[in-house]
């Protein structure tokens, strides 16, 4: 069953299942049809987010095992709603003591049948794993170090034994397993198993074995079969090896009777390979289009002129994105993913020694032209789409001017080869041309994540809320008619997709983007904010930025953030995440403790300290434009095509900033004027399928007068009408709605959203101050034949 619209929970042990059954009724009012969970396979004990699955086997005992999940499945369909999973089928947690299939696999070696599980080069490793878990160096660690029985302990990790090792000496005990315990360090060169993203605690597993297939997706197959699953939600299907042939083979596994969507980043015009047997996406080309709805793109040009002289950047061009993220990008590939490019080396290398035409390219060159090729990828993964490739001949040509002399750069077109299929062309699994091919994308997609949304989001601050998964930071503005083409497209090739305004892995949810978006509208505002709370936050002790760039990151926070003193503790964490994950002064691995005090003080001292009135005071000006902007998104989002997906608890006014902050445990709470338009819309798209659904219309809607720009309206299958203000600032300082008007289509409409049920005469005008009254959006349903 394709949902009408879903209802993202996160399942931690504190809101397991019996927390969800609870909170099934409201949700049920609300109108949605489907609740959203994230994983509830066993997961390391304590996990708050559950991607960290250790027994794909069993419902994590956790959240109230499996008889729990189906109580709440029973619970939900007793209210007419059903259930999505999320799963995670990339990755397992690299945790033996908790994680069975991996303890075989360490205690018995490569002989072991689940060693084809996860994805480990043995060869490499000289016959062993390495397990990157010690604080220092073996040598300084033996100490910490104890045999008991046939189990190796350090710490609270442990680790089985290979069979009649445990009397060693513990040198030579050491040397005997099939793993090698290794300091954390050596991960970043020596690692022999692929993992997620930079991440070494997540294995890659080879669900491209149908064994491993159905051995790590029997439990949510049969949670399907019983009933008690209606949709899934695909977790970085970019990680896989061949993710069109996975996702084939889980529809037909589902019996074609799944909604499935994948959490697949499209980049700039990239599009789903339509060969995909999906329902479309998680949403976040939505967000992008939505969100840039409410951006101004001269103000957004201004404000990226006053940061590059405020925040003075360092090392990046000035300030420029493309100059951001390939400098990020740099970092990522050279130093995080050393080990990752070292695997594509070899593997490139073997190619090269096994065909006499290409021996004499040397590893080192090969290593480059890998490098030099992985930043130029424009996308998360380089998809063939048709006769197309998103790894142009001209990211070629760019690549080889690297190279000091041109012979050495015709390595450049033996890895593009490699990883495009060309050599080797219909290699079979197994092969080191296949292996490349497939190494070679999923290291894109973990470089564009690491680069992009893990270092660039972070480095490059004009406008923040433009800093979101699937977004453009450079050019984050989206006009009316951009805005129609996509959905045109959405409702004529994936009417079913998944669209998202927030989730879990949001920097900031909606309601703080929104109201950073206004910056947009007044620069001018912003730079004469900014002047006066520097002053007044350098007035206080320990009231100044350590450095510009977080000064300008940290008032703007605060600005969207809008939150009382008694939860400033959350923006000091957020800040300090920001400061570590951009690596300009400090970072997770290699902290400055100095650098990191002074943010805390300066946080303490200025955004969460007594300048907060100040930013209460700017914040609350800019209030009717946040409104204008918060109900045209929500409306929006809860109309156009696709199945709209609401996060926890943003029916109301939701403020949260990155993880961990955006996951703490829903609750519910007082009803708002977003909860009344989000109910009016939800319970409008469950009333009537047929509007919204796969076969439903998207037509636009465009108003005439000198402020027609102001306006964003669409008409769904000739039955709904959404309009809303967009840039209402502008629009208030252009002298309003006056002579602007917005023509109905033929028949009588009734505002869905005014209580009086105000009526309209469609085949004519309407203006749009009249349309609009102070609610600033319209939801209109067409009554009568």
């Amino acid at each position: 069953m394709t949902p009408t619209a879903t209802y993202r929970l996160q399942l931690q042990p504190d809101f397991p299942f019996r927390a969800a059954e609870q909170a099934v009724p409201y949700l049920a009012e609300l109108g949605v049809s489907h609740l959203h969970l994230s994983p509830v396979l066993e997961a390391v004990p304590g996990s708050r987010h559950g991607y960290d699955v250790v027994d794909p086997a069993r419902v994590r005992e956790e959240l109230g095992g499996e008889e729990g999940l189906r109580r709440l499945a029973r619970t939900a369909h007793a209210h007419g709603l059903g259930l999505v999973l999320d799963i995670v089928p990339n990755h397992m947690a690299a945790v033996p003591g908790h994680n069975p299939a991996l303890w075989e696999v360490l205690r018995e070696g490569p002989s072991s049948p689940y060693a084809r599980w996860f994805d480990i080069d043995w060869a490499a490793g000289g016959g062993k794993i390495l397990l990157p878990v010690l604080a220092g160096r073996i040598g300084d660690e033996l100490g910490a170090l104890r045999v008991e029985g046939d189990v190796l302990h350090y710490g609270e990790q442990r680790f089985p034994l290979r069979s009649a090792t445990a009397h060693l000496p513990l040198p030579e005990l050491l040397d005997a397993q099939w793993y090698r315990l290794a300091w954390w360090r050596l991960a970043r060169t020596e690692l022999n198993y692929r993992r997620f993203f930079t991440i070494s605690d997540l294995i890659g597993v080879r669900v491209e074995d149908p064994e491993v297939f159905d051995a790590t997706h029997g439990k949510i197959l049969e949670l399907v079969r019983d009933g008690v699953v209606e949709g899934l939600r695909v977790d970085h299907p970019d990680g896989l090896a061949d993710p069109e042939a996975y996702l084939g083979q889980l529809s037909e596994a589902t019996g074609g009777v799944c909604w499935i969507v994948v959490e697949k980043i499209l980049t700039g015009d990239e599009r789903l390979p339509p060969g995909w047997p999906v329902a479309g996406t998680t949403g976040y080309d939505a967000l992008h289009h939505i969100d840039g709805l409410f951006v101004d793109p001269t103000g957004e040009a201004e404000l990226a002129g006053q940061y590059r002289e405020f925040a003075r950047p360092a090392g990046d061009r000035g300030g420029y994105w493309e100059a951001t993220v390939r400098r990020a990008a740099y970092k990522v590939v050279t130093h995080e993913l050393a080990a990752e490019t070292a695997v594509l080396t070899r593997l490139a290398s073997r190619v090269c020694a096994a065909d006499l035409a290409l021996r004499d390219h040397a590893p080192w060159a090969l290593l480059a032209a890998v490098r030099e090729l992985l930043v130029r990828v424009p996308v998360y993964r380089p998809y063939r789409i048709g006769g197309e490739t998103a790894l142009p001949a001209e990211a070629a040509d760019s690549a080889k001017t690297a190279f000091a002399v041109a012979e050495e750069a015709t390595a450049v077109d033996v890895v593009r080869d490699l990883a495009l299929g060309r050599l080797g062309e219909g290699a079979a699994e197994g092969t080191d041309e296949a292996a490349f091919r497939s190494r070679f994308a999923q290291t894109a997609s973990a470089l564009r994540a690491k680069s992009v949304e893990d270092t660039a989001f972070y480095r490059y601050a004009p406008l923040i809320s433009a800093n979101e998964v699937g977004g453009d930071p450079g050019s984050p503005a989206v006009g009316p008619e951009m805005f129609h083409a996509y959905c045109e497209r959405l409702a004529r090739d994936w009417p079913t997709t998944g669209t998202v305004l927030s989730t879990h892995d949001t920097k900031r949810s909606a309601d703080v983007r929104a109201r950073i978006a206004v910056l947009s509208e007044c620069p001018e505002r912003w730079a004469d904010f900014l002047g006066r709370i520097t002053a007044e936050a350098d007035q206080v002790d320990g009231g100044r930025a350590p450095d510009p760039q977080l000064a300008w990151v940290a008032w703007q926070t605060a600005v969207g953030f809008a939150v009382p003193s008694a939860e400033t503790a959350r923006l000091e964490a957020a800040l300090l995440k920001n400061v570590r994950e951009a690596g300009l002064h400090t970072s997770w691995t290699e902290p400055d403790p100095a650098y990191e005090r002074a943010v805390t003080a300066f946080v303490g001292a200025g955004p969460a300290g007594p300048p907060l009135h100040s930013v209460a005071r700017f914040a609350r000006e800019l209030d009717p434009y946040v409104r204008a902007n918060v109900l045209g998104a929500a409306l929006v989002h809860l109309t156009m095509p696709g199945v709209p997906d609401l996060y926890q608890g943003t029916e109301r006014e939701y403020l949260a900033l990155v993880d961990p902050d955006n996951r703490e445990p829903f609750r519910q709470c007082p009803p708002t004027e977003k909860t009344a338009l989000t109910r009016a819309a939800l319970r409008l798209r469950r009333e009537r399928p047929e509007v919204f659904g796969a076969s439903g219309t998207y037509t636009p809607l465009r108003a005439s007068g000198p402020a027609a720009g102001y306006c964003l309206a669409f008409c769904r299958t000739g039955e709904v009408i959404t309009a809303v203000t967009r840039l209402s600032l502008r629009l208030e300082r252009a002298g309003g709605w006056a002579g602007t008007e917005l023509t109905l289509p033929g028949g009588r409409w009734v505002d869905l959203l005014a209580p009086e049920q105000r009526e309209f005469g469609g085949g004519g005008a309407v203006g749009l101050a009249e349309l609009f009254g102070e609610r600033g959006v319209a939801l209109l349903g067409r009554v009568g034949g």
